[in-house]
């Protein structure tokens, strides 16, 4: 089973974030990293992603909701909705509204109860952005340690405002302070690569999910190593569809000189490990 670990499909409240209207801006980066834009999400249709999906030999997507300010905010319903219509195909991860604790760690409840399997924290990009080790998360993140559920956490990338909201070293705090608490990193960590993957060699509680900057972005070439070393049992594969095609995305993954074992891994078993499947 290959698991893409980060795929947002053009449904719902997809449609209406940064990443489907404003399309051209995306096709720029897609090329930018080396792929063309998917036709699916050019044309924004759902027929043309499961499509894509299946000549990939893709099982299934993480769709990960969103409470994001100017990225655009996708509810855990939609997500819901999407999972429950294709509940061969997607696994959801449920968004929290930070403001509030006991609201928060409600939705958390509502959502592992729902089938969510993963509860996602982007501190940066809410409308009044977060550094990841903000003492207003922390009873949050230790919610999530209690009830045993994994933190897709977003500090790579376009993680907020300015590159201090991506800085490893408030990452670092988290994973200490919550060492039973599974976080997966998003988008790498990019731009701090060397540092992240020096997290990732301390903190057996941290898997790292680069995405759609693994694919030819600078220090990519020390993912690849650490994939192939260290990492390669927490090392978690995803397209970031629709930055990148899932079938263009998958056959240039394949060739990347990861030996086959961990490649497995990468692109499945520790997903599949990760999320109960």
């Amino acid at each position: 089973m290959i698991i893409d670990f980060r795929l947002r499909p053009p449904l719902g409240g997809f449609l209406n974030t940064l990443m489907y209207s404003a399309g051209e801006r995306r096709d720029g980066f897609t090329r930018t990293v080396g792929f063309e834009p998917s036709p699916a999400a050019q044309q924004q249709s759902m027929a043309l992603l499961l499509e894509e999906m299946d000549e990939a030999g893709v099982d299934r997507g993480v769709v990960v909701g969103r409470l994001a300010g100017v990225l655009g905010s996708v509810t855990n319903d939609e997500v819901k909705q999407i999972v429950a219509d294709h509940p061969q195909r997607f696994v959801g991860a449920a968004s929290i509204d930070p403001t509030s604790r006991v609201g928060a760690c409600r939705t958390i409840n509502e959502a592992v109860a729902a089938g969510f399997k993963l509860i996602n924290i982007e501190p940066g990009s809410y409308p009044v952005p977060l550094y990841a080790d903000d003492r207003r998360l922390y009873p949050i993140y230790g919610h999530c340690e209690d009830l045993g559920v994994a933190v897709i956490m977003m500090v790579g990338g376009t993680a907020g405002p300015d590159l201090s909201y991506s800085d490893p070293i408030r990452t670092d705090r988290v994973l200490a302070d919550f060492p039973n608490l599974k976080v997966i990193v998003a988008h790498g960590g990019w731009p701090w690569v060397t540092e992240i993957l020096h997290i990732g060699f301390r903190r057996p509680n941290m898997y790292l999910s680069p995405d759609m900057y693994f694919s030819r972005m600078p220090g990519w070439e020390e993912y690849v190593k650490a994939a192939d070393g260290f990492m390669s049992e927490r090392m978690l594969y995803a397209s970031s569809f629709p930055f990148c095609p899932v079938k263009g995305y998958k056959q240039w993954f394949e060739q990347l000189p990861i030996k086959p074992d961990n490649l497995e891994k990468i692109m499945g078993g520790n997903a599949r490990r990760l999320l109960g499947l």
